[in-house]
């Protein structure tokens, strides 16, 4: 029994710790998938979504740090107890997705490695397997070091773990694993290939035949049967290809400008998903980029997913008269983890992102 205690003591402490700093590294992005999850359309939360951030940097923070407590053997009744509780709450947050197909990726180990609900679920019963012994066995797990080292070790974990979170929250992560990430070919992530796999749906019409209603199956053509068409429902069987980007788009009343401008060279985009949280210092600063990109001859556009009133408030307070597309507030929340941010491209490859806070660092050579 101790042999197994401590074998699952080491694989889910490192488990934990790599599944917590991959979140770290991103806690706005798991933010949002909270947002998702406290929607009307989930578990209808919405008052909690005001405090998504707060509740993504705590969990995120409490899972980096149990991982860290159970490798030291620190407070282990607390620790393999706390750990017993998250999976549970997990266990049920990706269930209830899985089953009600709510959410189509959980955010468990951020945008690193995408699962599947079911898989999401599964993975969090596998964890709760090995978290059983840990429960029975929590005897055999002892302190690696003396107490003052554990209190040490642990409190330091904690305060390197608030430092991170602080840094990337200030200007962008680390390491980005999103298709817009610097090198990254926006053009590519969007296209489909020929051969690529087509979605399977299964279309279920309902048919009155000889008074009694039945449901007759196809993957697509009507079918052929002898009585009263009542209605028709689809059931997505395999979600077939999808492009790493499906959703970003530059357009206007005009039409659609995304294809232009992807296959220009030296352009700018200042990317806001909501302006109305664009604060003064923000504001004057993507005042003086654009300002600086114009006059070294790079084409400047604004995205966003805000409203005329909005683009018209900021050129009138701040003198920001770039022209500004519309885009998919989801979209644009992926593109750049910055309200604002700012994206240098060339012929839709990302050569340049970074944080409003490190507009200075943008390396803007004259076009010639």
């Amino acid at each position: 029994m101790k042999y197994i205690v401590n074998i699952c003591r080491v694989l889910v402490g490192i488990a934990f710790i790599l599944s917590g700093l991959i979140k770290l590294n991103d806690p706005l992005g798991f933010s949002y998938k909270l947002e998702e999850y406290f929607s009307s359309e989930v578990l209808n939360l919405p008052f909690l979504e005001p405090y998504a951030l707060a509740f993504s940097i705590f969990v995120v923070i409490f899972e980096v740090v149990l991982g860290v407590f159970l490798l030291l053997g620190f407070k282990r009744k607390f620790t393999v107890w706390s750990l017993i509780a998250m999976i549970i709450f997990f266990t049920f947050l990706t269930f209830y997705s899985a089953y009600f197909d709510k959410v189509k990726d959980c955010g468990c180990f951020g945008d690193a490695i995408k699962l599947s609900p079911w898989g999401s679920f599964i993975k969090d019963l596998i964890f709760l397997a090995f978290l059983l012994p840990l429960y029975f066995g929590i005897k055999h797990i002892k302190p690696l070091f003396s107490n003052k080292a554990q209190w040490f070790l642990a409190i330091l974990s904690i305060v390197l773990c608030g430092l991170f979170a602080n840094y990337v929250l200030n200007h962008l992560p680390v390491k980005d694993f999103r298709p817009y990430r610097v090198g990254a070919n926006i053009t590519e992530g969007m296209t489909i290939p020929e051969d690529a796999q087509k979605p399977v749906i299964d279309y279920n019409w309902t048919f009155k035949v000889n008074g009694e209603e039945q449901v007759f199956t196809t993957r697509g053509n009507y079918p052929d049967v002898d009585g009263e068409f009542l209605n028709v429902e689809t059931e997505t069987i395999d979600e077939g290809f999808e492009p790493a980007i499906y959703d970003f788009a530059i357009e206007n009343e005009e039409g659609n400008f995304t294809e232009e401008f992807l296959n220009k060279e030296n352009v700018v985009i200042i990317v806001s998903y909501s302006l109305e949280k664009v604060s003064d210092e923000a504001a004057k600063a993507i005042k003086k980029v654009s300002d600086e990109a114009v006059n070294k001859g790079y084409t400047v556009i604004g995205l966003s997913a805000s409203g005329h009133i909005t683009k018209d408030k900021l050129e009138k307070d701040y003198g920001i008269s770039i022209p500004f597309y519309l885009c998919d507030e989801k979209a644009l929340k992926a593109v750049v983890r910055s309200n604002p941010g700012v994206l240098v491209l060339d012929k839709g490859t990302v050569m340049q992102k970074v944080h409003w806070h490190d507009i200075e660092n943008l390396k803007l050579p004259k076009v010639e």
